[in-house]
């Protein structure tokens, strides 16, 4: 059977997200996962990793479920290091299971499949002109998501906040409901949300995207 690597930027396993990748590849890959943060306790991320005044912010997953808050910049080396492994390990499609955006990764021959570079251009396709709103997890993510959605000379997208690891339905029903009349779309964008918080902000009215569904289901026809 063919493997399909996941990187995602916390710890590994993940179980609230892997199920629905599982599902969208129905059997075809066998899912490879490797975290970031394996091996670190809660203490040494946030000394390590945690940002500091400038950087890109980011949340991920921790082994027990718990969120960490961490910088982009001080965790690209690490990164980098897992996906070389995984090559070395012979897996020839990896997927970095994070939403951000993040310049310079490299592989040498696997493809390295990036979120930020695919479900944008799949979102402006799907909106064919209608207006598109954001729910992401923190609120200081907010200028990094507009900037990575938005087309160029438009206007700044509606944006809510909600996390998908200490969010509570009451959080995100209100952020659907921010963004009700401003938007025809809504997309969670991280990779952490699940079916149960698609279907909290889509109570709204408004058709919402899951984004790892949409990885999911678009890389399935690629393995």
């Amino acid at each position: 059977m063919r493997q399909l690597g996941m990187i995602t930027i916390g710890q590994a396993p993940r179980s609230d997200v892997a199920p629905i990748l599982e599902h969208c590849l129905g059997g075809r890959a066998e899912l490879v996962q490797a975290g970031v943060l394996d091996g670190f306790t809660a203490p040494e991320v946030q000394e390590r990793f945690a940002p500091q005044a400038g950087e890109y912010v980011l949340t991920t997953r921790m082994l027990g479920g718990s969120a960490a808050v961490i910088s982009r910049e001080r965790i690209k080396s690490v990164l980098q290091g897992k996906i070389d492994a995984m090559e070395e390990a012979g897996i020839r499609q990896i997927l970095l299971l994070c939403t951000g955006t993040f310049p310079g990764l490299t592989a040498r021959s696997a493809h390295l499949i990036e979120p930020d570079q695919l479900i944008p251009p799949v979102v402006q396709a799907m909106l064919g002109g209608r207006r598109l709103a954001l729910i992401g997890p923190l609120p200081e993510q907010e200028a990094n998501l507009n900037e990575k959605f938005a087309v160029p000379g438009g206007s700044s997208l509606p944006f809510a906040a909600a996390s998908p690891y200490t969010g509570t339905e009451a959080e995100f029903r209100a952020a659907a409901e921010k963004l009700k009349g401003q938007a025809d779309l809504i997309v969670l964008d991280c990779m952490g949300y699940v079916e149960q918080h698609r279907e909290w902000a889509a109570s709204s009215g408004v058709p919402t995207v899951l984004s790892n569904a949409l990885m999911g289901k678009l890389i399935a026809e690629m393995v």
